[in-house]
């Protein structure tokens, strides 16, 4: 039975209540909200809601928003959610302020002696969700803002992100057994410039060279991310030696996927921008 208006006004409430907090560094109970909720709703399951919130964690990342991160985006979604979740950031200043905030604060990178925990598996890329990133990203929304976009052009949590990675692969490559080539890791985006296609030049344990590309979101683990055209091209023309590291979740507690190779290897790419030339 589909669901009603109703019942998809008070779970689009409840989540974004739950996201504020998140946003805001606030703790919450699942659980409690969970249970709340199922008395708003019409003999509805636990597993329907956790479903309807997975949907709207869809939703609000084709949008540029940020998502509860315990909340896995999942697709195929009733129209009238995306209508509702749409209305609701569109009108909400407490939201608009508080996503906003998330995305441009300054960021400092932690101090750690033992990266255990930190790499986790990449996201799989469904074929369904390479088609729907095609159709549906960058769509318009009335007085949309793109929070997402905003936090990838926040330079404090970029060079936060490098600098925790220069932290990381000293330790990979001294726990190698190559401090020697632990001293040679160079921050290039910073010794060099922007524009090499790559942030960080470090070493395979036979002194191979490893070109790594950094991104990094506060966000959950399937937030999309931004590159160029030229770190795109890169990555083709050195394959072998090229690793883009994701950190996510990186103000609470960083963790870290690595994709190797060709980048639209493993995501959809979406051409966002375009260059207006007049002659």
């Amino acid at each position: 039975m589909a669901w009603s208006q109703i019942e998809v006004e008070a779970t689009v409430a409840d989540y974004i209540h739950m996201l504020l907090q998140q946003l805001a560094g606030q703790s919450y109970n699942k659980t409690e909200h969970r249970k709340a909720l199922l008395k708003k709703l019409n003999n509805r399951s636990e597993g329907a809601i956790e479903r309807k919130h997975q949907n709207i964690s869809a939703i609000l990342i084709q949008l540029g928003c940020p998502y509860i991160t315990g909340y896995k985006p999942l697709g195929n979604y009733q129209a009238l959610l995306k209508e509702v979740v749409e209305s609701r950031i569109s009108t909400d200043a407490l939201f608009d302020k508080a996503a906003l905030t998330a995305s441009v604060l300054p960021a400092i990178a932690p101090l750690k002696g033992d990266f255990s925990g930190l790499i986790v598996d990449a996201p799989k890329l469904a074929i369904q969700a390479k088609e729907a990133s095609r159709k549906e990203y960058f769509q318009k929304v009335p007085q949309r803002k793109d929070y997402l976009e905003r936090e990838a052009r926040n330079a404090s949590l970029g060079l936060a992100g490098e600098e925790f990675i220069l932290q990381y692969e000293h330790f990979r490559l001294h726990s190698l057994g190559q401090p020697s080539l632990a001293d040679k890791v160079e921050h290039v985006a910073k010794t060099k410039g922007d524009g090499l296609g790559f942030d960080i030049l470090s070493f395979e344990t036979n002194g191979r060279e490893r070109f790594i590309e950094v991104k990094t979101t506060s966000f959950g683990k399937e937030t999309p991310f931004f590159i160029s055209r030229g770190e795109v091209k890169f990555s083709k023309s050195h394959e072998q030696d090229y690793r883009l590291y994701r950190l996510f979740e990186f103000r609470k507690s960083p963790k870290m996927f690595e994709l190797t190779g060709p980048v639209e290897k493993h995501c959809s790419l979406s051409p966002v921008t375009y260059i207006c030339e007049f002659s």
